[in-house]
């Protein structure tokens, strides 16, 4: 068999061994880790009649010439939160080289018989720069230069824990954010878009299916909320006679359950809360959280934003509270191509002999593909226990061949679908 899935997996132990220690993975964007993992992929390509390049953002492109100009692209990130997962990004690049080796196996290009000539279309794998945006906290780095998307002014004065720059510690590397828009340049020619990622979230382990097609991701609406009362001396105010903040908040982080419990799909997540002063002995005069929710569909997205802000408004007034929102970050609902949904429920169907259909609650890089206005889709596989970004995330070694059979499946019809 050309194709060979437990290459794959092996491969991804071989990386984990490189590039993590007992807490994890540490191949975090930028950062020396980083860029011994990526030397590592390219030590894999030896052999293969590929063409190899650095896109103006970082963005690493191994692309095997094919008939046609017409181009699939097949997509994933090396780069890693820190102490994450061995699974995280890297499978999608993996599985991507598997694809890879399979076509130009079966096109002859190193066997001893005849040699049957390029693909019909193009194919091009790419591991993405910064998916995760550990460091700097913007996700999506790379793959939202190559939209177009970029939003450099915002992005080159960010730092990290220790005061580095993001365009310092970019050029570091080799990459100037001020060329990010040249990466636009690698759309040319791009036909379709396939992305292999572990599902993050326990649904398909749930339902006992190895496999699921992604509709498209969730749109995030993140808000600061900051409630405000009055500071006063816990042993001598009575309770009828406090504003406190910290209630009010507390109401709203129970309610937002409830909100998002209206729609199968939606969450709604209370992350952080700070009170102050902070201290036993007052009253909690200042609260201040953070809210996220997220939704595959703009108007209960909107929906579920104004149930939140009335429910705040109620709840602080109960408290004799008043209350201020600040929107910190949004990004809209993006829906995968119809066509190449049909075409990832077959390739699941024939390989796991059941598929489903569901959305991504994370955000990918097939998102910014996406909206570039690229045929896109992405493949999920199984996460034991449904966590990510975790020392301990794993799926399993059957499940992970399962998927690269399913991948290479979905390759062949995309193939087919631009030839």
């Amino acid at each position: 068999m050309s194709l060979k899935p437990k290459r794959t997996v092996a491969e991804l132990k071989e990386l984990r061994a490189l590039t993590g220690d007992e807490n994890g993975a540490q191949r975090v964007a930028w950062s020396d880790t980083w860029l011994k993992a990526r030397e590592w992929f390219t030590s894999k390509l030896t052999g293969l009649p590929v063409e190899e390049h650095y896109d103006a953002a970082g963005n690493h492109w191994v692309t095997l010439p094919g008939e046609s100009e017409k181009a699939l692209l097949i997509g994933g990130h090396l780069d890693s939160v820190p102490n994450g997962g061995w699974l995280d990004g890297a499978l999608n690049v993996l599985a991507g080289l598997e694809i890879l080796r399979r076509v130009n196996y079966e096109r002859g290009h190193d066997r001893g018989h005849e040699f049957r000539g390029r693909p019909p279309v193009t194919i091009r794998l790419v591991d993405w720069a910064d998916e995760e945006g550990a460091r700097f906290g913007r996700s999506l780095l790379g793959s939202s230069a190559f939209a177009g998307t970029a939003t450099i002014a915002a992005d080159r004065v960010r730092t990290d824990r220790e005061g580095t720059r993001m365009e310092d510690a970019l050029r570091r590397c080799g990459v100037e954010i001020d060329r990010f828009h040249e990466a636009t340049a690698e759309q040319a020619n791009a036909g379709a878009y396939i992305e292999l990622h572990i599902e993050q979230g326990p649904v398909l382990e749930r339902m006992g299916l190895p496999l699921g097609v992604v509709l498209g991701t969730k749109g995030v609406e993140r808000h600061a909320i900051t409630f405000h009362g009055q500071e006063a001396h816990s042993g001598s105010t009575p309770m009828n006679a406090r504003r406190d903040a910290l209630a009010a908040c507390a109401k709203l982080a129970l309610e937002i359950r409830a909100i998002a419990g209206k729609h199968p799909d939606a969450v709604c997540t209370m992350g952080s809360v700070k009170t102050f002063p902070g201290i036993v002995t007052a009253v909690v005069g200042r609260c201040e959280a953070t809210l996220d929710q997220r939704d595959l569909d703009a108007g209960t997205l909107a929906m579920m934003l104004r149930e939140a802000r009335e429910a705040s408004e109620r709840f602080a007034a109960e408290e004799r509270c008043t209350v201020d929102w600040s929107r910190i970050w949004q990004i809209e609902p993006i829906a995968f191509d119809a066509r190449m949904i049909e075409l990832c429920d077959e390739a699941v169907r024939e390989t796991a002999g059941r598929s489903h259909r569901m959305p991504s609650g994370p955000l990918h890089d097939a998102a910014e593909v996406s909206r570039a206005g690229i045929p896109t889709v992405m493949m999920f596989v199984q996460s034991l226990g449904g966590i990510s970004h975790n020392k301990v995330e794993d799926t399993r070694e059957e499940h992970i061949e399962l998927a690269v059979e399913a991948f290479d499946r979905l390759a062949s019809k995309a193939i087919a679908f631009l030839s």
